[in-house]
């Protein structure tokens, strides 16, 4: 597997899983009309909007094997005063799950929070009925700090998880 930088011409990859993760792990927990009819073009234009602008505080990091995009983590460095840096998406190819692709892809976006904020704090929210991602979360050392209730275009009153590591080093070392 190699690691890559995404630039601009990768983003329909982008979206494309992202809608693909979304479709096969939200299925109940988000709605159904939006899985089916809305969530491919919107993260199509979500994706197209982000990676249209460079942002010196934002990685997009791909993980490829041949071809096929099997991964990517977006993260964003010092985005919170007291939470640190951001894990904004963190999406492994459904069809290649537990296969370390998340955990290498994670460890090598605390490596780059790291790198320009040593000791880092790091955080990504997680809605708090996919069990699969909050219990690999708590495997790799996160802590679950906090519980809200947002209201979305796709999901009303979605309650979500706020994970933690007080230290991103930990995930590197």
């Amino acid at each position: 597997m190699t690691f890559k930088e995404a630039t601009f011409e990768d983003y329909e990859r982008i979206a494309r899983l992202h809608a693909l993760s979304w479709k096969r792990t939200y299925r109940g927990l988000i709605s159904d009309d939006y899985l089916d009819n809305q969530v491919d073009e919107e993260r199509l234009e979500a994706w197209r909007e982000r990676m249209s602008t460079p942002d010196p505080t934002r990685l997009v990091l791909m993980a490829e094997e041949g071809e096929q995009l099997m991964g990517f983590v977006c993260i964003f460095s010092d985005y919170d005063p007291v939470f640190g840096a951001f894990i904004d998406n963190l999406h492994a190819h459904p069809d290649h799950k537990r296969g370390g692709i998340g955990l290498q892809l994670i460890q090598r976006a605390a490596a780059w929070a790291c790198e320009r904020h040593p000791h880092t704090p790091l955080y990504l929210w997680v809605l708090e009925g996919n069990h699969n991602a909050r219990g690999f979360y708590e495997h790799i050392g996160a802590i679950s700090h906090e519980r809200v209730v947002r209201n979305s275009p796709y999901a009303q009153n979605s309650s979500e998880i706020r994970c933690v590591w007080p230290d991103a080093q930990v995930l590197v070392d």
